[in-house]
């Protein structure tokens, strides 16, 4: 059994093979081939803190993970990250422990951004001509790296409560590849910017549907919990194209689960879009709704395991 720190895993975070592993998980989940046990959590209102634990496998696959991660958001005032957590991997076969993951929640951080940045590659219009972020934390920041994967658009407009927080992301040196500009409000991303990541853990609807300009994606990854919520249902009642990442987990703690119903029976997996290889119209409105799967995390920990055992080897992604 292997126990990995997360300055061990930090070199291999930027391999864009990462994705390739990501789109498969997310295509077989799709698919009905991924075992999943439902999301459970807790929260902490007085220290306004949250723990998630899942779960994934793939049916006749090599491992099983246990994920659990926790968001902290008052940890940044104290000079602490919001994010920590670990990533267990499991033999399926014999349910022996392969490998522990000290990633500190930096693998749940990065697994996240690379849906949002899959999201992006198969939805957003083309060209991107502006990206907007809504928050300024450390997945606003992520979202916008992997973000430069699928799009050479670097012109960024980013809307947050917090006017330090504002400053230190327009002067973060890991975004200097970016021309950032603040805006005052959200209503001000959405006339500006045809790609939206909206980023926080906001209990109130940020975006409303009249806001929106034809064409533009939103992709909403903050609302992950019950009744966490960025998008109001108009967004959904407005948008040609609804995706989700999981349509029985994002009914229940995305933000589908402000929508009608009529527009929640619209939505469709993203691992289903992407292995049909469909395409948007031009001119559409689209949302992807990502609370976060356990096989993204099962993806992750695959690939990270497989490069650490033989490190600088041309990996393949395959279903393990």
């Amino acid at each position: 059994m292997k126990i990995y720190s997360k300055n061990d895993l930090i070199s291999y975070i930027k391999n864009p093979k990462l994705m390739d592993y990501l789109e498969e998980g997310l295509i077989l989940s799709a698919q009905g081939k991924v075992l999943e046990a439902p999301w459970s959590g807790l929260y902490f209102p007085k220290s306004d803190g949250e723990v998630h634990v899942k779960s994934a496998a793939i049916l006749d696959g090599n491992f099983y993970v246990v994920k659990i991660a926790s968001g902290f958001f008052q940890n940044p005032s104290q000079g602490l990250s919001s994010s920590n957590g670990l990533v267990l991997l499991f033999n399926q076969k014999t349910g022996e422990l392969l490998s522990i993951f000290l990633d500190e929640g930096l693998l749940t951080d990065i697994r996240t951004a690379l849906a949002g940045a899959i999201a992006a590659k198969y939805l957003a219009p083309h060209p991107v001509n502006c990206i907007g972020i809504l928050g300024t934390g450390v997945q606003a920041k992520e979202q916008l790296k992997y973000l430069s994967w699928v799009t050479p658009c670097r012109n960024v407009c980013v809307w947050g409560r917090n006017p330090n927080n504002v400053h230190a992301f327009l002067q973060d040196p890991e975004l200097q590849i970016f021309s950032i500009s603040a805006k005052p409000t959200v209503r001000d991303i959405a006339s500006t910017c045809d790609l939206i990541v909206s980023t926080t853990p906001s209990r109130e609807a940020l975006i409303m549907g009249d806001w929106l300009q034809s064409p533009t994606h939103i992709t909403a990854i903050g609302a992950d919990g019950k009744d966490k919520q960025e998008l109001d249902r108009s967004v959904f009642e407005k948008a040609d194209l609804i995706i989700v990442d999981h349509k029985n987990q994002c009914r229940a703690l995305g933000d589908l689960q402000h929508a009608r119903q009529q527009d929640a029976d619209r939505a469709q997996e993203l691992g289903t879009w992407i292995h049909k290889k469909s395409r948007r119209m031009t001119q559409w409105i689209s949302v992807a709704d990502l609370t976060g799967v356990g096989v993204e995390d099962l993806a992750v920990a695959t690939a990270l395991y497989t490069w650490l055992q033989i490190p600088h080897i041309s990996t393949k992604p395959a279903r393990e």
